[in-house]
């Protein structure tokens, strides 16, 4: 395999950023709740007040493709606070297109989250991960993230649409 590079990602890649969170979707088997837009992308993670931040793993063309790097993963990510540990970051997507997996770059992308976490003083690095995602689960596990819903018996809840805006009186 070549090299692969993780670097930032820049908003000239929300294109392909986006067809990566589709085939994410499509993975996890929830294409249908995938409604972000590239300019929507584009306008959260890259303004002055970015809502999130990605990384996106690269790799230089093979013998006969098409000119320049391809981006075969992203990982997605955002800082939360935990009043107990401080500053947290979350990693909110990780994703590898199926035929580059195994050959750590989900690895190296983790890694690089950790790093920034790390820089910016974070005490924890947080990540979900569906049930039955085995593969993921031992991978997280072997890298030494704790399974909290087995640990601490935590659930994720969350609200949206019309259950937000009955809470918001709107």
């Amino acid at each position: 395999m070549a090299s692969v590079r993780i670097r930032k990602a820049k908003a000239g890649d929300c294109g392909e950023i986006l067809r990566l969170i589709r085939e994410l979707a499509e993975f996890e088997k929830l294409s249908d709740q995938v409604k972000i837009s590239e300019e929507a992308l584009r306008a959260d993670g890259f303004g002055e007040n970015a809502f999130y931040h990605c990384l996106v793993a690269e790799l230089p063309p093979a013998p006969g493709e098409q000119p320049g790097p391809c981006i075969v993963g992203y990982g997605l990510y955002y800082f939360i606070y935990s009043t107990w540990k401080g500053r947290n970051v979350y990693l909110e997507d990780i994703y590898v297109k199926p035929q580059y997996r195994g050959q750590g770059i989900g690895t190296k992308i983790i890694q690089k989250v950790a790093e920034v976490a790390l820089d910016k003083g974070c005490s924890q690095f947080r990540l979900a991960v569906l049930d039955w995602n085995k593969k993921a689960m031992d991978l997280y596990k072997a890298l030494g993230a704790q399974d909290l819903t087995a640990a601490e018996g935590w659930r994720a809840f969350r609200f949206e649409g019309e259950a937000m805006r009955m809470l918001a009186g709107r």
